[in-house]
């Protein structure tokens, strides 16, 4: 069984058409539910992910979290024996696809984690998406190749007994815990990057930010979680 587990924090934007990608007649064939952790949103998330998700964990404390958390909250409620977890502005390129392929990797002994590709919606690309998502995919598909595992948030596929062995997402580390998790992945096995599967993803951070803007922040947290185990920054601002 597969879980998909999506965290949320005030996505009524973009919640409802991530959340549809899974039809009745996917989750049927691949065996999958959908988990929402919500991480406290004010706005209309809720009564999206009620109305569409299997399972919906809300912030009853309604203390502030990072995605780490929200991550492991929803894990914690998943069922599956692979735990996929994508952000709530995710959308896959072919869900068939990708759960077939995501099947033939994962069915491979030393696997425990797998990523993939990452692009902005077709509908508002730009050359400087190409060029900046082009590069980091060759980038990060590279990093695996040698044993660096990386994985970006948008993405993450995790045997379960994996996930748990390394004790998840570490809370604490509010950017660059994607690529904290799959660092201790490793060491339990094989990281792959698979370049023949996509996810789109909201260019709404390097709108606002800059692709200058947002390498900066990742380079910075990256040499901190490296050096340091945990991040410069102390909350990674959501963009709505």
């Amino acid at each position: 069984m597969i879980s998909v587990v999506v965290p949320t924090l005030n996505e009524e934007k973009l919640l409802e058409p991530m959340l549809r990608q899974f039809t009745p007649e996917v989750k049927r064939l691949f065996a999958i539910d959908v988990i929402v952790s919500d991480g406290g949103s004010g706005d209309k998330t809720l009564m999206i992910a009620h109305n569409l998700a299997d399972v919906v964990v809300e912030n009853a404390q309604g203390t502030k979290q990072t995605i780490a958390l929200g991550r492991n909250c929803g894990a914690s409620a998943a069922k599956g024996d692979v735990l996929v977890f994508f952000n709530a502005d995710t959308l896959v390129e072919d869900i068939p696809r990708f759960f077939r392929r995501m099947n033939e990797v994962m069915c491979e002994p030393a696997v425990v984690a797998m990523t993939c590709k990452v692009s902005v919606f077709p509908e508002e690309r730009r050359l400087s998406d190409d060029v900046f998502h082009g590069f980091f995919n060759w980038l990060f598909s590279m990093m695996n190749l040698v044993g660096m595992a990386m994985g970006r948030g948008e993405c993450h596929v995790i045997r379960r007994w994996a996930f748990e062995a390394v004790g998840g997402y570490s809370t604490t580390i509010a950017a660059g815990e994607d690529y904290d998790l799959f660092r201790r992945l490793a060491r339990k096995g094989t990281v792959r990057f698979v370049n023949d599967l996509t996810v789109f993803e909201s260019p709404r951070r390097f709108r606002k930010f800059g692709y200058w803007g947002v390498m900066g922040s990742w380079f910075v947290n990256f040499l901190w979680v490296s050096i340091l185990h945990r991040s410069i920054a102390s909350e990674w601002k959501p963009i709505r």
